[in-house]
């Protein structure tokens, strides 16, 4: 997690939502940010992408996320040899009825960890495509809704690792947020070595959610204000990266509306109802990181993206709110 500028009041959680974050922390030790950022992907109706090296807490993340809410979870583990049909699912003749039917992949689940995602070929990293931009599948010319709410977390290794397949852009805009874990601090390791003596925590982890209050959230989020002026600073910000000469391909519309989503579920979270500047700041990296192709000028003068979006977002004028944002 690198530090990004942080929003007035954003430690102070929705009263609703606080339990669940109450509930996480229980396992994951320290990673408040962290947990904010999966909660901002889930309510804004996105998924995530973190890429971290392994035994960071990634898996024990998703899996406390959802038995906090009460969510059907799934996991796929990706690997070299998994083929499309092993993730969306495959139709079967039944002798009986003489007739194919379909047996759901394990990608029908509300909650889905899709485990190292770049260890897997590109053909099964495109049957994702569908289910995370339309929450369908398509098979044998059927199309299958995917359960509601339906959330993704996916993670990967580093690219530098040995047998992984980078995603493609294409792949990597679907996703509303991308970020990185981070090795704990040595008082929070400690706190893990703790708190695992006897048991592990998630183990004695109790829903205090539900799926429908995750649908509730999300329309909820969906009527946080968002002013002109504020919209605006958020187009500029996005705007700005296809123009910059050390881009070579910037952010596309899709990027707004993800920013823009990403922004009115942080707000939520915050307990306002109105967005801010410091909203699209601190959510800026994020959701526009993993969208932005840098020149090949650019990446030989070792110009790092995280660097350009920082001097992108400090070099747009910052609108002024009256009163209450409104």
């Amino acid at each position: 997690m690198t530090n990004q500028p942080r929003p007035f009041e954003l430690d102070r959680w929705h009263p609703a939502v606080k339990p669940v974050v109450e509930n996480v922390e229980k396992v994951i030790v320290g990673k408040e940010d962290v947990i904010r950022l999966v909660m901002v992907a889930l309510l804004a109706n996105g998924h995530c992408l973190i890429e971290d090296v392994p035994g960071v807490g990634k898996t024990m993340l998703v899996r406390a996320v959802s038995k906090s809410l009460g969510c059907d979870f799934k996991r796929i583990q990706f690997t070299p040899d998994l083929l499309p049909s092993d993730v969306t699912g495959v139709s079967i003749y039944n002798q009986k009825t003489q007739e194919f039917e379909f047996r759901p992949g394990p990608i029908f689940g509300q909650i889905v960890l899709a485990d190292e995602i770049n260890r897997t070929s590109p053909k099964t990293q495109s049957a994702l495509l569908e289910a995370l931009e339309e929450q369908s599948v398509s098979a044998d010319g059927h199309t299958y809704r995917l359960p509601s709410p339906f959330f993704v977390l996916a993670t990967e290794n580093p690219i530098e690792f040995e047998g992984t397949f980078p995603l493609p852009e294409a792949q990597l805009d679907r996703f509303l947020l991308k970020f990185s874990m981070g090795y704990p601090t040595l008082q929070d390791e400690v706190a893990i070595l703790d708190r695992q003596q006897w048991q592990h925590p998630i183990d004695a982890l109790a829903a205090v959610a539900g799926p429908e209050d995750v649908l509730a959230w999300r329309h909820a989020c969906a009527n946080v204000h968002v002013v002109d002026s504020v919209r605006k600073y958020l187009v500029s910000v996005v705007q700005a990266t296809r123009v910059h000469s050390s881009v070579y391909l910037g952010a596309s519309p899709r990027a707004s509306i993800a920013l823009f989503k990403a922004a009115q579920a942080l707000a939520f979270l915050c307990n306002r109802d109105y967005v801010v500047p410091d909203d699209i700041r601190y959510l800026a990296p994020y959701v526009l990181q993993h969208r932005i192709l840098l020149s090949a000028d650019a990446r030989l003068s070792g110009v790092q993206v995280s660097d350009l979006l920082s001097e992108i977002v400090a070099s747009i004028p910052v609108p002024i709110l009256q009163g209450a944002g409104r």
